[in-house]
């Protein structure tokens, strides 16, 4: 599987600005909340790049299945289901 992000680059101080009862709550059950933004962020950026590959790639797609529609594929005539 390909990364998302290089693991290994260095840590960046940011500014957030959070409701202060969530902060409060998140600080009551000793959440960290670095590690859950970046697993959030991770997974956030996941999905927005899936999204940009399936719209780079509809065409080819649209044409792949249109074509398997038509011909149907390659192992049809062999498989047991």
């Amino acid at each position: 599987m390909i990364a998302t992000y290089n693991k290994k680059a260095p840590k960046k101080p940011t500014s957030l600005t959070i409701n202060s009862d969530l902060l409060k709550k998140a600080k009551s059950y000793k959440i960290n909340l670095s590690q859950n933004f970046e697993y959030f962020l991770t997974d956030l950026i996941k999905k927005r790049e899936e999204e940009r590959w399936k719209e780079e790639n509809r065409d080819a797609i649209e044409d792949y299945n249109q074509k398997i529609g038509k011909n149907g594929t390659f192992s049809d005539g062999v498989r047991s289901f």
